[in-house]
């Protein structure tokens, strides 16, 4: 609005300086905001409050890992994490044949934290898992919903290739990538602009300082990316201290409250499911990748329960099919199907103590999150613990003295199979079990498996 004077936003600054000490940055006990000065449909007052020579965080850093294995761990560097304002959003419509540019402006000033990276990335396959680590990072620390497609997290991709010949190594022009909505789209991006410039490389000759610095869009749906504009460089800018702002100081007992305060962040979380609960490097980054409450579902699972490994299969196999099916949070899903931690460990110590088979327990899982319809005498209720749902359903585990009983009948009746089974044909015992199971329908399949093939071999 013409004529009024910015404020700092309180709330922000603690968000921002949240992140930075997550980021493993240094934190000054100064900081300032400046005026960058442009001219730009989308920035109608001129310039943009941000920070240009003393910043709020500088020299961190974030430690990704691969999750298909190309790389162990990678230490990306980050040059700095600072407070600005937004500035409008400008979109181009070039299908019509009319050029026609739209200016939106809802945004303006609205905080934001710009986090730059150091140039440690050398592929889109790696840029797209330190994206994913930092949306995860900042979605832990509740500092952002991460939402691209709301704006929420916005990327832009710098490129540039080196290239190898005989007179030596070349750098090609740097490029910066724009309007990419989703992490899929800056590996596609970057994939393709490194392509199209080892081309105009090779065409043109250019390297590194020849040209300009270039802005390019980047069109999804067309798969290519178009030029914008010629990127200034920080003196085309005019910084200036901005007259309105004071500056913000900050103690170290102000940054180590912060520290205190982060908690568990993503990346030590996965070291010690990994080293204390036993689960695979892939295990526990899915469980890691869901957030914060899924992890404390399943930490609870597995204390009471006392199975991490069975917890994390229950977990990451039945809840989350269940999560993703029906769109819930872990929240949700207990509310809707009353399946709470202590429920679903009390399921998992029934299998262990050979009350329930894994059948009969995923008889339970199922029927409580309607998954199956099943005939009980008295309806489910969301209150209804394990044992309660065990005798709605009729689920009992076999006597073995029951069950010996019924095997050897079955062996008797069907002397074809036993021929069969002697024969080396061990995928007979097939028939069996079904007979079985037609019997009594709590019967455990491995365990006539078990049971027939010992009567038979005596």
């Amino acid at each position: 609005m013409p004529g009024t004077l910015p404020v700092m936003n309180r709330r922000a600054f603690e968000l921002s300086l949240r992140t930075a000490v997550a980021l493993n940055c240094d934190i000054p006990r100064f900081t300032k905001w400046d005026r960058k000065q442009y001219h730009y449909p989308d920035l109608p007052k001129g310039y943009q409050i941000s920070q240009f020579d003393l910043p709020m965080s500088s020299g961190g850093y974030l430690e990704i890992r691969d999750p298909q294995g190309q790389f162990e761990t990678k230490r990306v560097g980050i040059i700095r994490a600072h407070l600005e304002e937004d500035a409008g959003k400008s979109t181009h419509d070039e299908k019509t044949g009319k050029a026609d540019s739209r200016i939106d402006l809802n945004r303006t000033g609205t905080p934001l934290l710009e986090i730059v990276s150091e140039p440690d990335l050398r592929s889109p396959e790696e840029a797209k898992v330190y994206l994913t680590e930092l949306k995860l990072l900042l979605t832990y620390l509740g500092v952002s919903d991460c939402n691209m497609q709301e704006g929420s997290l916005r990327v832009d991709a710098n490129v540039n290739l080196h290239i190898d010949t005989p007179e030596g190594t070349i750098a090609t022009p740097i490029v910066e990538v724009k309007n990419m909505n989703s992490f899929r789209a800056v590996e596609r991006a970057l994939a393709y602009d490194a392509k199209r410039q080892y081309d105009e490389w090779q065409q043109t000759g250019q390297k590194l300082g020849d040209v300009p610095k270039q802005t390019r869009g980047w069109d999804d749906e067309a798969g290519v990316s178009r030029p914008q504009r010629s990127k200034e460089e920080s003196s085309d800018y005019r910084y200036l201290p901005d007259p309105d702002l004071l500056p913000v100081t900050v103690t170290e007992n102000e940054v180590e409250d912060v520290r205190a305060s982060l908690g568990e962040l993503p990346a030590a979380l996965r070291e010690r499911l990994i080293t204390d609960f036993g689960l695979s490097p892939y295990n526990a980054g899915v469980l890691v990748n869901q957030g914060r409450e899924l992890i404390d579902y399943y930490l609870t699972v597995a204390k009471v329960s006392g199975d991490a490994k069975t917890a994390c299969n229950w977990v990451t196999q039945d809840v989350l099919r269940v999560l993703r099916k029906r769109d819930y949070t872990i929240l949700q899903f207990v509310e809707k199907t009353g399946i709470d931690a202590d429920w679903l460990a009390a399921l998992i110590e029934n299998v262990r103590n050979k009350k329930l088979t894994k059948d009969q327990a995923q008889q339970a899982f199922d029927a409580m999150t309607g998954h199956v319809v099943v005939s009980v005498v008295q309806p489910l209720g969301l209150k209804d613990s394990v044992e309660v749902v065990i005798e709605k359903l009729g689920l009992k585990q076999v006597d073995e003295t029951e069950l010996l009983a019924l095997c050897q009948e079955l062996l008797d009746k069907n002397p074809k199979i036993v021929s069969d089974l002697r024969g080396g044909k061990h995928q007979a015992v097939g028939a069996l079990i079904g007979q079985a199971k037609q019997r009594n329908a709590n019967v455990d399949p491995g365990r006539v498996r078990e049971i027939c093939l010992n009567l038979i071999q005596q």
